[in-house]
This record gives structure tokens, sequence and C-alpha cells, in this order.
């Protein structure tokens, strides 16, 4: 449902969190939220479009209970149905909601405070322009980068440096082999078919990436270097 000042004033103390016990109960019984149940919250950030707006429970049986948060985007509390988290996802998707994060799942009333910075923080893992709406626990070591602004910048220049030196178009294509070559999960010939490249164009890509960035594919600690500086630079106005 559409939340207007009434259910705004339930709602903030809810999700502002460290609400003294009497408190939360007044307001989810002034809500109609049950104490126990599977509760998530979504933070967008953009308005909710209106055709996501259920009156009632959707088709999956979730409730939803939606209140304009003070940077523009919307803020939903959902007492979530069968299908869970992913049903709830899929739904503001169908809508064309987005960008948003949804936090993992809690257990009663009280729990809504923590669950909103959660999700404002699985909100951050979206790359800019993205309307995708993620769930933090598919984003986690993206959610902790987001987390230690200073220590992502620093592991960005310390990863990347020699990369990021290139000419936009230089990096983008190396960038762009490497982001390729992990969601084939590390095969050269599906890279390559996908790239519509030769195997060697790649191969030779990815050596270069290497002796940029002092580090090796094949070793698994170096990798995870790799991976979480290439998180960085998506989530960053440096991304190519």
């Amino acid at each position: 449902m559409r939340c207007g000042t009434r259910y705004g004033a339930l709602l903030g103390p809810l999700l502002a969190g460290g609400a003294p016990p009497d408190l939360v109960e007044r307001a989810a019984r002034g809500l109609g939220l049950p104490g126990r149940g599977r509760f998530a919250v979504v933070v967008l950030g953009a308005p909710v479009p209106e055709a996501a707006v259920a009156e009632g429970p959707d088709g999956d049986g979730a409730r939803w209970w939606w209140w304009r948060g003070a940077g523009g985007g919307d803020v939903a509390v959902v007492l979530l149905g069968a299908a869970g988290p992913a049903g709830a996802v899929a739904r503001l998707g169908e809508h064309g909601a987005g960008p948003g994060g949804m936090s993992p799942v809690v257990g009663s009333p009280a729990q809504l405070g923590s669950a909103r910075r959660l999700a404002v923080t699985a909100l951050l893992t979206c790359a800019p322009g993205s309307r995708e709406v993620v769930q933090l626990d598919e984003r986690l070591p993206a959610a902790l980068l987001v987390s230690l602004p200073e220590l992502s910048a620093r592991l960005l220049a310390e990863v990347f440096g020699p990369l990021l030196a290139l000419v936009p178009a230089e990096r983008a294509v190396l960038v762009g082999t490497l982001e390729m070559w992990l969601e084939c999960d590390g095969s050269v010939g599906r890279a390559a078919l996908r790239l519509r490249c030769h195997r060697n164009t790649v191969f030779n890509r990815l050596r270069r990436l290497e002796r940029l960035t002092g580090r090796a594919l094949s070793r698994p600690r170096e990798l995870v270097d790799l991976v979480l500086a290439l998180d960085v630079l998506r989530l960053s106005s440096a991304a190519p």
C-alpha cells in the first residue's frame, strides 16, 4: 500500500532503529505488522512506479508498506510471501522499479532499522545508471568495498594504477576482456567466442593486464585483488 503521513509517522521510528520496545510495538500494531514474521526492507534510488504499489497482498502473498524517504527514493517494509526475497525483487523488476537494494531477512519489526541500513548498503553496490534491484547477500564483497570508501580507493590505485593511466579506449578493452573472462569462468576459448576475437587475442590482453597490475590470474590471492579492484572500478566514476 502507499503510505501517507500517518503511515510515515509510524514507519519512520521503525526504520530509524533504536526505538524503545513499547514504541516499536505500538507502531507495528498501527501498521498491521505481525510481531514475528519474515521481513525485508527495500530502499530505492528513485520513486517507486505506481504500478509496483500493491493494495493488500500481491500475487505472491507479500504485503508492502511504502514510505517516501528524505532523499527522494522510496522505502518499503515487505512481509515476504511464498517466494521470499527473490519474489519481491522479481516483482519490483517487473514494474521497472530501481535501482534498489534489499536487506537480508529479519524476524521482527524491532530489526527493521538495521535492515534499512543494510538495504542502503546494498543500493550503493548498484552500478551508476543501473536499474537493478539487488539483495545484499548477493553483493557482500561489493558491500564491504562501498562501506570502506577510503580503503576501496586505495585498493583501486594500488591494483589498477598503471591500468588507469592508459587512454580510456585501451583501458576499456583490457577491463572488458577481464570481465568476460570472469563471466566465462576463466575459459579463454569461451571468452574469445563471446568477444568475437581469436583466443590468442584474449590471452595476450590478459597477459598484458597481468604485467600492468603485477598480479597473476593463476594465483588465487592475486585474483581476489583483481576481482575486488574490478568491483571498485565498476562502482566508481572511473569505470570505462
